[in-house]
């Protein structure tokens, strides 16, 4: 699943957390943290993945130092990047908007 990280309305910067809101989702607030927290890296991986992409677009294939050169288009999409909620901040605002899906291993299943 590609997400679409345009229109994603987390905040950009840091706020404040009511983490009654965000106990009461699993109804333990470590299990809620250990979500987001998986939530937050698949997301990280998933952006690494397409900004490497796009860069690779225009990486060129010469080994010389001397023809470094500027990439408008390459510094756009850095730019765009850099400015995208922080994945904690997605992996937040979708936890809170209950579009993550999660499950908790039943106690029956073995390892504990």
């Amino acid at each position: 699943m590609t997400m679409n990280f345009k229109n994603t309305n987390a905040e950009a910067s840091t706020i404040t957390r009511n983490m009654d809101e965000i106990e009461n989702v699993t109804g333990n607030i470590y299990e809620s943290c250990v979500v987001i927290a998986k939530r937050s890296n698949q997301i990280a991986v998933d952006l690494k993945e397409e900004l490497i992409g796009k860069l690779t677009e225009f990486a060129s294939t010469s080994d010389n130092l001397e023809e470094v050169f500027e990439n408008r288009e390459q510094i756009e999409i850095s730019r765009f990047y850099e400015r995208l909620p922080k994945t904690n901040a997605i992996a937040i605002k979708e936890f809170l908007d209950d579009k993550i899906y999660y499950r908790k291993p039943s106690d029956t299943e073995g390892d504990l």
